[in-house]
């Protein structure tokens, strides 16, 4: 049975009729471009086709009813009084989402749905982007919101920055919002704008899920964030995204030594996640595969985001014949890492990938060979059929 097909049943024994839309908001991987979102830099990450899915009806009032099928919680509450806290972690994403959309002006009214989806919690693939998209998208359903993806993602940004309390960039809601089929998206964060670059032909992705997790707003991720504003007003530039190699290698002279590794990250992933976009338009898997490779290493030693479980995982992976190149994704601190595999061997290389690494480390890892999917959308709308 299909998530789709889950949370109609869902619906129809909690709300006794059927859900008006049905949206989702797919999870990402990002191939390279690690924590240069939020330092106004480049990435080039990739919908997968992990999502989360909304059920959902309209309401008269201003109340907003929502289950969770992958928690078992149930909750409630008033557009009229969104508090932070009162909720579980899930839905303080939903309700944080409802805070940024009514403080950006926009009249809401309630609904009440049902919500589950296939993207794994904790694994640095955005479950939590996922779920404030899909929660725009369904707002923008019922037509409260006019659907612009680079907006949304702004205002899904606000919501883990103000509501949630993580300093994140604009990554994870970009692509979640506005991913383009068949393709990844570099994004140039500082400005939104977007350019499509195609997976080379016959490869494919393996999101490696190392079966280890992190909670981002107890980790290091604000600490980095505030050296790399350190880095910053350093070298006096609004953010490191304008700071090249060679001006960094001149001036960090006075440098605290742990900002400068910091900063030595950024820029250099920066250079390198031009590179990657370049060469995946050029259809060199080869080159794509050396730059993920050398990120992995610069998250590594100079940004310390990784930890042993990851190392073993991505040193297992790029020693596996058909694969080009292999990194930690997302935050860092636990969760995934992504390789750029030949498609024919693929499954192969997962199998001998997670064989190698249960004998490493005792842990059972769980792999997704992913193809690149499209970003949030409505997948079903009765009121339309209804007039049809």
């Amino acid at each position: 049975m299909t998530i789709q097909e889950r949370i109609t049943q869902a619906f129809e024994r909690r709300f006794k009729s059927q859900p008006t839309f049905i949206v989702r908001a797919p999870g990402r991987v990002n191939l390279i471009g690690e924590h240069t979102d939020y330092n106004e830099g480049f990435v080039l990450p990739m919908a997968i086709n992990r999502a989360i899915y909304l059920a959902l009806r309209p309401r008269e009032d201003r109340y907003v009813f929502v289950e969770s099928m992958d928690f078992g919680d149930y909750v409630e509450f008033s557009l009229e009084e969104m508090v932070r806290g009162r909720h579980s972690q899930w839905a303080e994403y939903v309700k944080g989402t409802a805070w940024a959309l009514e403080e950006s002006g926009y009249a809401l009214n309630g609904w009440e749905g049902v919500v589950a989806g296939d993207v794994p919690i904790g694994a640095g693939l955005s479950s939590s982007a996922a779920i404030e998209m899909a929660t725009a998208r369904a707002f923008s359903a019922l037509g409260n919101v006019i659907w612009d993806a680079a907006e949304l993602a702004r205002l899904g940004q606000k919501t883990e920055n103000q509501w949630i309390g993580v300093q994140s960039g604009i990554m994870d809601q970009m692509i979640s919002a506005g991913a383009v089929a068949g393709n990844a998206l570099l994004i140039d964060c500082r400005w939104l704008n977007v350019k499509p670059a195609p997976l080379p032909s016959g490869i494919s992705l393996v999101i490696l899920d190392t079966a280890t997790r992190r909670e981002l707003t107890h980790s290091g991720y604000n600490q980095r964030r505030s050296q790399c504003e350190a880095a910053a007003q350093h070298f006096g530039v609004r953010a490191l995204r304008d700071v090249t190699m060679s001006q960094f290698i001149a001036g960090s002279a006075g440098l605290d030594e742990q900002v400068m590794k910091r900063a030595r990250h950024v820029i250099s992933e920066n250079a390198r996640t031009l590179q990657a976009a370049a060469a995946m338009r050029a259809g060199d898997a080869g080159e794509v595969g050396r730059l993920m490779n050398d990120s992995h290493i610069s998250m590594r030693d100079d940004f310390e985001i990784t930890r042993p479980e990851i190392d073993t995982m991505v040193r297992i992976a790029q020693t596996k014949p058909g694969c080009f190149g292999a990194r930690m994704t997302g935050g860092g601190f636990g969760g995934c890492c992504v390789a750029l595999v030949d498609a024919e061997q693929a499954s192969a290389f997962s199998e001998a990938v997670a064989a190698e690494y249960t004998q490493a480390t005792g842990l059972t890892p769980e792999f997704y060979i992913s193809n690149a999917a499209g970003g949030a959308e409505i997948v079903s709308n009765s009121s339309v059929q209804a007039r049809s």
